[in-house]
């Protein structure tokens, strides 16, 4: 019998990264599978993108920062979807503004998947024939696009779930999700860490965005922070307690922001009777109180942090809290695509899934940061102005995007992301 030969360490590799992408790029396509063309189309907000246009524009990053600039003699799928596509790289050239995505019925979802197809195509014999003079090159920003394609899977679900929240007809995207766990959530106790001089930031050589570094050390109080995430039940006393006709809990943003768009509960509730019920991805169902608080805004985690007497954690003391903590939770490879009540007592619960957490911390560089060259330096650098952290990653991040130093960050008024809180204080 002759030896089976082996693949060397170099083909083995490409191999394997070849087959991650082939993964990635076919969990998008699924994440579309229930919609039809119609579906697949609207934009009920400037946040919220068409599900063809994620498609595309994850289709056109590995056009413009791989193929373009590392296929001999490659040839563009069509002129004009470096415009139609391209998102916010002002580097690039001029693009189709954000809010007017929705406004594109062509070209249709069918071209769409063909431009998928030969852009995988052209992808694949790249990653086998790449030079190993620009390998290095191309597997860097190859592992940039697969995990900013793995954001965008996310985005696809929160974009989709607001754009048929408004529909009268209550869209339901997927029917078959399972029902969420019946439990009671377990009380809060809080977790105390002594604090002092402590490191965050992303720590190996693995991959990790740019904002994630450079590792660095930080000075803590000692400071304690709660063991689960604040539940629906929680959120409702502050509701009926008067939360949001009391100006005192409230930043004087958030108060204006209140006012102007009229907020009286969390986003996609609604109540019917005396029940509280929420849009979800399954279609309308029973607010499940003991599930952690969903679809708040900082504004929102914050009043309600003042009304309990508490604050929010800060990114570093989240990160902190977290360091040493498995990466395993309510994530999208769980399969219910909405937050479920803690499962279990003791330690610090939830850090990772259920909800974005959010955090006292504005989006702002790290000491040493560095933008990278070029158009990617655009990536995360240039939106470090005006927005907050979150932290942990939600019940539609896929379980092997999300670390303890990963920065999420979104303006403090948007809350249609599964976006929420837990409690922290200090210690004197």
């Amino acid at each position: 019998m002759s030896a089976i030969p082996m693949m060397s360490p170099r083909v083995e590799q490409r191999s394997s990264l070849i087959e991650t992408y082939q993964r990635v790029r076919a969990r998008s396509e699924t994440l579309c599978a229930p919609l039809s063309a119609e579906d697949c189309m609207i934009q009920t907000a400037a946040e919220a993108s068409p599900a063809k246009w994620h498609l595309a524009h994850t289709s056109w990053f590995f056009e413009t920062f791989l193929l373009k600039a590392y296929r001999s003699g490659y040839q563009e799928y069509h002129p004009a979807y470096p415009y139609l596509f391209n998102s916010y790289y002002e580097q690039l050239g001029a693009f189709q503004r954000r809010e007017g995505r929705g406004f594109l019925s062509r070209p249709s979802i069918e071209d769409i998947y063909s431009y998928r197809a030969y852009v995988d195509e052209c992808m694949i014999e790249l990653l086998h024939d790449a030079d190993e003079t620009v390998w290095p090159s191309v597997r860097e920003r190859l592992e940039i696009g697969l995990n900013h394609e793995q954001q965008h899977q996310e985005l696809m679900l929160t974009d989709i779930k607001l754009n048929f929240s408004v529909n009268p007809l209550r869209p339901v995207y997927r029917g078959d999700l399972p029902d969420l766990p019946q439990r009671l959530a377990p009380a809060i106790h809080w977790q105390e860490f002594s604090g002092g001089i402590q490191q965050i930031g992303h720590p190996g050589e693995d991959f990790a965005f740019d904002n994630e570094k450079p590792r660095h050390r930080v000075y803590l109080n000692r400071f304690c922070i709660a063991s689960r995430p604040v539940t629906n039940r929680e959120y409702l006393a502050f509701m009926e307690d008067g939360g949001y006709q009391n100006p005192a809990f409230w930043l004087s943003d958030g108060w204006a922001t209140l006012k102007r768009l009229n907020w009286s509960c969390p986003l996609f509730w609604e109540q019917i009777e005396q029940d509280w019920l929420q849009f979800t991805l399954a279609g309308l169902r029973r607010v499940d109180l003991d599930a952690p608080v969903c679809h708040v805004s900082y504004y929102e985690a914050e009043a309600y942090a003042a009304w309990a007497g508490k604050r929010l954690p800060t990114e570093a003391e989240w990160e902190v809290a977290a360091a040493s903590v498995p990466v395993v939770g309510n994530l999208y490879d769980g399969g219910y695509l909405q937050p479920v009540a803690a499962n279990a007592d003791g330690g610090v619960l939830q850090l990772y899934g259920d909800v974005w957490e959010h955090t006292a911390s504005s989006y702002r560089p790290y000491p040493g940061f560095k933008l990278a060259p070029g158009a990617l330096g655009e990536y995360n650098g240039k939106f470090m102005s005006g927005q907050m952290v979150l932290r942990g990653g939600s019940c539609v991040t896929p379980a092997d995007h999300i670390r303890a130093s990963y920065r999420n960050f979104f303006y403090p008024h948007e809350r249609w992301q599964f976006q929420g809180f837990r409690l922290a204080d200090d210690i004197s």
